[in-house]
């Protein structure tokens, strides 16, 4: 069973991760390291039949925290882009408007220089 979410980097970038959830990989151990005996209690099997529900919820919520990071980052880095595109426009509809209203002002004053010759 693989987990897919979006794996927050940065605010400008995502990344998609393929996890494998289970089986859980085994520890790889070099043969020539020794391994210390330990003794478990509760047993080992039960031990792991209370801790897998558990590994497998912490793994769901860590996808679930990156993808509602990557979200988040995602559209702030949207509406940070739609606020400059908007500011923008402001200034070419500003100076156009500004031109109509001069070019307005001119044909009033022509047209009264006119009138009174």
């Amino acid at each position: 069973m693989h987990l897919l979410y979006n794996e927050f980097k940065s605010v400008i970038q995502q990344r998609i991760v393929a996890k494998r959830l289970l089986p859980i990989p085994r520890l790889k151990v070099a043969s020539n390291q020794i391994l210390a005996g330990y003794l478990f209690e509760p047993d080992p099997a039960t031990i792991f039949q209370r801790l897998l529900p558990q590994y497998v919820e912490v793994q769901v919520w860590h996808a679930f925290l990156e993808s509602a990071a990557a979200e988040h980052g995602a559209r702030m880095a949207a509406m940070d882009a739609a606020t400059n595109n908007a500011s923008e426009m402001i200034e070419r509809l500003t100076l156009h408007m500004n031109k109509v209203r001069q070019a307005a002002i001119t044909r009033e004053i022509i047209e009264v220089v006119s009138g009174a010759g």
